[in-house]
Order: structure tokens, then sequence, then C-alpha cells
């Protein structure tokens, strides 16, 4: 036996004083009776009924010394040691997207899920282990880590296990299963449980706590859509994977709250099936197909999709007087806001991705988006050209395209067939910056791009389309496509992921912060030096990405859906596997908590002194 707290055993000492204070105290009483009859009688009554009157005092002392005895023990707390009784325990617990599956419903109605049994079970087995055993959690979520090791303290185990919630995507369990290896290494004893929904047909030197269930579960997956003249048509696979079912499937646009359509598909049980859902919409800037059936895995009833065109495209302003060449091609490739103004309604406004200046030189250069300069009559500072002077011909002059092999070239003039360009007037410009020649006369750049002196996009046109053919030809569309993605290089490619996948993000001129907000809240910040940084998400829902170009915010859209592997609830047995080495038997020293039962006959002292005390207070002699 040893004593979690041994100067507890110095109470012990009272018991000298209890004998003393016995020896010392008076032993008479004095004592009213009715006559001196009475008296010699009840005491001639007394002696002949109770015996034991002469033993109670030695009695009450008796009672007293084990009551300090059992108080001291108390105080200093005994622990019975019990050999090879308690164990060395190491958990590994599964935190993959399908343990968020629901596993039981109790009778009011209150649902726990998969991970929430596995924790239940690992805090049975912590709970109801002997005193003196030690216990170590590997969890495998979005990354492996130990959540505690070697502790004996059973609160603390517990408080730890509490707090952990499981990931939504797949999981490698291969780090835990090393730590557990490790572990089982230089414990060979050691208890070791896997808590998986996975099923194995085997498993070696562990326990296998299987918490998977037989939930029904029904999934979206692989959504596309088109929009064309006004109508959104999407194209997706729904599967059921307990049973055959007649599901349903709603489509939402833009954020409403009603669905625009509404579909029913056949399911055969484990096949994905295909789904079309058509509806005319106004404009369209995300959808959201859902199954409204209810299953036991909620998380991949649902797929949202953000058009990638309007998500990666700024707001325009257009200055102009005619300006129904420009807004008639940036409507058809631009799906985004546009204002169109004149000249003398032009007041310095600012907060546009493109700006488009058609024969107008405004008073200063805008340094929050990208700029087009058509027809200058004037220097416009910043801008990196000047106005020199305007050359007028009585016959079209036929533009050189440029012949430079530079890949800066590429863009720009990718898929055009070469056609002739024509202008009747164009302005000559002086160069002191270094832009990218699309198109010359005569050596005199007349269609050219670069950057300006705030750091953002420019393209020049040195004539008014008006004064040309180029708005006739079919390189006109091709090339202002080239243009507008060179002003708008995709920040993102593609709005929909799985969980766990790489999304490439990249970084426009002048980007100052791009922060990511998960669907939890949570947020981070990418670093902005490279031309693109990558991330991957861990939660299922939507992601924004805000950046902030030259005082601008832009904000995105992702959508981070259920990974495929983890939506099956019925999953085939996988291979057997487990720990390499040979078990040994044992444990380590068990501890027996004895203060209860300390307690317990300190309380039976208590009450039987307090029925001597009585018995002497209250009985005549």
């Amino acid at each position: 036996m040893s004593f979690l707290y041994p100067l507890g055993l110095l109470g012990l000492l009272g018991i000298p004083v209890l004998i003393i204070i016995y020896i010392i105290k008076s032993k008479y009483t004095e004592q009213t009776v009715s006559s001196t009859y009475l008296w010699i009688l009840s005491e001639k009554f007394l002696k002949r009924r109770n015996p034991l009157n002469r033993l109670t005092g030695i009695i009450s002392l008796i009672l007293q010394i084990l009551a300090v005895t059992a108080i001291s023990l108390a105080i200093a707390h005994p622990m019975i040691t019990l050999p090879d009784s308690a164990g060395d325990y190491f958990f590994v617990l599964d935190g993959s997207g399908s343990m968020r599956m629901d596993y039981a419903t109790d009778e009011e109605g209150n649902t726990r899920t998969r991970f929430d049994e596995g924790k239940a079970q690992i805090a049975d087995i912590i709970e109801n282990a002997m005193d003196g055993s030690v216990f170590s959690l590997a969890y495998a979520g979005d990354r492996t880590s130990m959540v505690f090791e070697g502790i004996e303290n059973k609160e603390q185990a517990l408080y730890l296990l509490s707090e952990l919630t499981p990931a939504h995507g797949a999981v490698s369990m291969n780090d835990a299963i090393g730590q557990a290896q490790r572990y089982f290494n230089e414990n060979t004893s050691a208890l070791v449980h896997l808590v998986t929904d996975k099923d194995y047909e085997a498993v070696e030197n562990m326990t296998l706590l299987n918490v998977g269930s037989d939930v029904e579960n029904y999934a979206i997956s692989n959504v596309t859509y088109t929009y064309v003249d006004k109508m959104l048509t999407v194209n997706g696979y729904v599967t059921s994977y307990v049973s055959d079912e007649m599901l349903t499937t709603e489509l939402y646009v833009n954020g409403g709250e009603s669905p625009v359509a509404v579909g029913a598909v056949v399911v055969i049980q484990g096949m994905e099936t295909p789904f079309q859902l058509t509806a005319r919409v106004e404009n369209f800037t995300d959808l959201s197909v859902r199954i409204p059936d209810e299953d036991g895995f909620m998380h991949d009833n649902r797929w949202d999709v953000y058009d990638v065109q309007s998500e990666n495209s700024y707001n325009t302003l257009i200055v102009s007087e005619r300006p129904f060449f420009i807004e008639s091609m940036l409507d058809a490739l631009l799906n985004a806001h546009m204002d169109v103004v004149t000249p003398e309604e032009y007041d310095g406004r600012t907060g546009y991705g493109l700006y488009v200046f058609d024969s107008y030189t405004p008073e200063t250069m805008p340094t929050d988006g990208a700029v087009w300069l058509m027809n200058q009559q004037g220097s416009l500072a910043d801008s990196g050209f000047s106005v020199q002077s305007e050359l007028t011909f009585s016959q079209a002059q036929v533009l050189e395209p440029s012949k430079s092999t530079s890949s800066a070239l590429e863009p720009f003039v990718k898929d055009l067939t070469g056609d002739d360009i024509y202008v009747s007037a164009y302005v000559k410009y002086g160069l002191y910056r270094n832009f990218t020649t699309l198109m010359s006369h005569n050596g005199n750049p007349v269609i050219f791009a670069g950057t300006n002196a705030f750091g953002n996009r420019e393209v020049v046109f040195a004539f008014d389309l008006h004064n040309s053919n180029l708005p006739l030809l079919s390189d006109y569309t091709v090339l202002m496509h080239n243009l507008v993605e060179y002003s708008f290089p995709e920040i993102i490619e593609t709005t929909a992921y799985y969980c766990g996948d790489e999304v490439t993000i990249n970084i426009p001129a002048n980007c100052e912060s791009v922060r990511i907000d998960a669907p939890s809240g949570d947020s981070s910040y990418l670093s902005t030096e490279t031309a693109a940084v990558r991330f991957v998400p861990t939660e299922v829902g939507e992601y924004t990405v805000t950046m902030n170009v030259s005082n601008t915010q832009r904000q995105f859209k992702l959508y981070s859906a259920v990974n495929p592997q983890e939506r099956n609830p019925m999953e085939e047995p996988g291979a057997a596997f487990g720990l390499q080495g040979e078990a040994t038997t044992g444990g380590r020293d068990g501890q027996f908590d004895a203060l209860m039962a300390v307690l317990i006959a300190l309380a039976v002292i208590f009450v039987a002194d307090w029925m001597v005390y009585c018995y002497e207070k209250y009985q005549l002699r």
C-alpha cells in the first residue's frame, strides 16, 4: 500500500492525546432522581439487564481511536498496488469525412455520428481502466497528430478526446499506424485499438472497433453547366449507395431561396445516374443543385458552382461618344456590370476593373484597374507614352503585324487569321515605357499593350475604330478576346473542388493581400510574392477568396465537396493489416483507490460511536 499524501498520517498522533484525555477524564456524573428507592431499584435492574455497562467507556475510547485512525488514513489517501492489473492503451482514431455519417438516433431524436460513437467507445475504455493505466491517442484527420501520449490522468485524456472533431476529406491512416507501430515496438504489451468506420478482414496485434453503420446516403457529383441565350442547362450525377431510390433534384440560381427547376431521377443502388435541369434566367452568377431527400450524411447532398467568367471579370466603365463597337463586343466577352457615359458625364469616378477611354483623354490615369486608351488626342500622365501628331491619309493604309518572336507577343496574336487591317487616320505616339507592339505603320506603333506607371495593364489603339475596317473583320472578335484575357488574367480557373484537392490562385499585379475564408469562418492569408499561390480546402462548403488590388477589394467563391471515397457507407472489407512484432502479456501495476473504503469505515465508526454516546447519556445506571 502507498499513500498519495503521507503527511496525513501525522493525524495518528491524536491517538495518545485521546488516551490521555480518557485517563484524566472524570468518571463521576451527577443525576437527579425522584426517590432513593427508585434509584436503588433501577440500579439493581440495570445491573441485571445490562452487563456491558462497565465496558461502554472502553468501547467509546476504542471507537474514537478508530475514528482518528480512519481520518488520518483518509487524509493520507491510501492506494493499494495490484501487480499486472493495469493496461498500456494506445488508440488510433479515424477522423476521415465518412466519420461524420449518422451512427444511431436515440429515443429523444438526438442523432450521434460515427465519430461520436468512436469517441464514446474510447471514453468507455478509459473510464473503466484500472487506475495506473496509461493512455495514448493518435488522430488521423487533415493531418496526423498525437493528441496525448503516456498520460495517466483520465480526466485530462477524456477532455482532450472530447475536443476532437472529424475532418471532411479522405485521410491517410499510414502515419497514425506508424505512430502505433513505434509505440508497440517500445511496449509490446500495449493494448492497441483501431477506431474506424472502415472494415478490414483481419488486424494483427490490435483490436478493431468498427463504428460503421448501414445508413442511407445520397450524393451529387460532377456538376457542369452551359449558359446560352439566357438558358441555363445543368448536368450532373446522383448516387444512392444503399438502395434503389427515386431521388428529387432541385436547382437554385443566384442565391435564391426557391428552386427554379425540379427533377426526379430513378437511381439504381451504387450506380452514378445522370440528371439534367434547365431553366431560363436573365443573368447567372452561381448555381446550387440539391437533393432534398434526407439521409444519414447531408454533406454530399449539395453541389455549388460559380460562373468562372463572372468571377474572373471586372465591372467596366466606357467613356465614349460612340460606344457601339466597344460596348457590343465587351458585352459579349464579359459577364460583368458595364456603365457607359459620355466624356461630359465622366467625373473621375473609380471602382472599376476596366476603364475604356475612346477618343477622350481624362485628366488623371485611374489607379485601380486595367485601362484601354483609344485614339488619344492628348498626353496623359503615367500612361507611358506621349502624343506627337495626328496622321490622316487620303487612302486607307494597311497595318503591319509585329514580326517579333518574343513570347510576350503570343497571348495577343493567338488564333488570329491575319486579315489586313486598314486605317484612314491614327495618332503618332512616342513610347517611353516598355510596350509590346501588335500592329504598326511605317515603324509607328498603332496597337500596343503593356503596363502603366501604376502597374496596371494597359492597351492602346492609336486610331478610332470608326476610321478602320477592324470591327468588320472576324479577327476583331479574336483580338478583343485576347485583349480581355490579357487585361483580366484568370484568377481562378474553376470553382468546384473536392476536399483535399489543390487550388491554384493567380496573383494579379498590384495585389496587396489574399485572404481565404473557410466555411467554418476560419481565415488565413496567402503570400503575394509569387505569380501563383496554392492552398488545399479541408472543409465542405463555400470558400471566399478576398483580394485587395490597388485599394480595390475583389472576391471569388469556391465550393469544396466531400471526397468521393468518403461517401459510401457500405464499403467492401479492406485487406488485413496490423502491427509487426510479437505481442507479450503482462501489464503495468494497477492501483486500487482505497479512499472510499476508508470513508465508509469512518462513517460506520461515527455511527457506532454516536450510538454508544447516546446510550451513556440517556440510560440510567
